[in-house]
């Protein structure tokens, strides 16, 4: 069981990556086109290599402290991009051999969570319009 100085770390690395996700969009918007959500690829893409960089030294090689781990892989890199976690996720199934469960978590992940989106949209879009 995590102890408080894990909780602790998670929260103020999540703080941090926060933070730098929202620097990192305002970023993005200045410098690049609007065809295409530039912001969310950049921390996505940087997210995911860094969540693979982290997990090599401080979870193969055991670099670090379990509070420290969590500050920087759960708190840091979980609030910069969730979707360093859902690469890291896939990467380990895809290394254990299993293709087919590594395939399903992508189609869920990708697939039916959009679709969770679209149909929140929808709903909510529905229940406020019903409510003017």
């Amino acid at each position: 069981m995590p102890g408080l100085s894990e909780w602790v770390a998670v929260a103020s690395g999540g703080a941090m990556g926060a933070m730098l996700r929202f620097g990192a969009f305002i970023w993005a918007d200045r410098v690049f086109s609007r065809g295409l959500p530039w912001g969310s690829v950049l921390v996505n893409v940087l997210g995911s290599a860094l969540i693979g960089v982290a997990f090599v030294l401080l979870v193969e090689r055991g670099g670090l402290n379990p509070a420290w781990r969590s500050f920087l892989m759960v708190g840091l890199l979980g609030a910069f991009t969730t979707f360093s976690a859902f690469s890291l996720d896939t990467v380990a199934l895809i290394e254990s051999g299993a293709l087919g469960r590594a395939a399903m978590y992508i189609g869920l992940s990708v697939v039916v969570c959009i679709a969770a989106a679209m149909v929140a949209i929808v709903m909510t879009r529905s229940f406020v319009g019903s409510l003017s």
